[in-house]
């Protein structure tokens, strides 16, 4: 259908996958992209580039969303060699875990045969591997993150209205979403801790 050029039965297609189903491939994003832009759409447009960022982060995204939210300067979009390594190990997780545990069972097999041998020299690589496979286990997962797609959002110091005042924004910002509190997402917003209400994050 998209093929076809109909784009709204496509993307009714599409939108049903994605919240129903909560799947999608990056060639569906872009295209789920390019039809809400062409509606006017400019807001989940940015939503489908940054769920797709996920995936192909480049500066071509980066600079596409900020058209988009005609905002030249948005939050939470890093392009970096050592972002670009964590993504790597962050999409390998388990794989990389998988691995370190399998050789921590053949290296505690070899502490014991060996130590029939009063040759305990396997010990050390043991510990060593415990240690990679707990922070493979616990470190390498990849954060939560959130876009923010209400114009404007208020960004608190508290999990309350009446708390201290932080800043003021427009859609198309990145965050990382670090606990839920009632209606309250606990970001990391400029290297702190701030509030924003659910309904204007949507998760990505």
């Amino acid at each position: 259908m998209f093929n076809a050029k109909s784009y709204q039965e496509a993307y009714n297609l599409y939108t049903d996958i994605l919240q129903n189903e909560d799947a999608y491939s990056p060639a569906m994003l872009l295209k789920m992209a390019y039809i809400t832009e062409g509606m006017g759409n400019y807001e989940d447009a940015s939503l489908y580039l940054s769920k797709y960022y996920d995936h192909n982060p480049s500066p071509k995204v980066i600079s596409k969303i900020k058209s988009l939210t005609d905002q030249p300067e948005l939050k939470g979009y890093t392009f970096s060699d050592k972002a670009q390594f964590f993504k790597l190990l962050t999409d390998h997780q388990q794989p990389i875990t998988g691995t370190l545990a399998l050789l921590l069972i053949i290296s505690l097999i070899l502490v014991l045969v060996k130590k029939k041998a009063n040759k305990p020299k396997y010990l050390i690589p043991s510990m060593i591997l415990v240690a990679l496979v707990f922070l493979s286990n616990n470190l390498l997962n990849a954060p939560q993150t959130g876009i923010i797609k209400e114009s404007p959002t208020i960004i608190m110091g508290g999990p309350t209205a009446a708390g201290k005042f932080i800043d003021k924004v427009n859609p198309g910002h990145r965050v990382i979403i670090k606990s839920s509190e009632d209606i309250w997402y606990r970001i990391d917003w400029n290297g702190q801790d701030a509030y924003v209400k659910k309904e204007a994050i949507s998760k990505l």
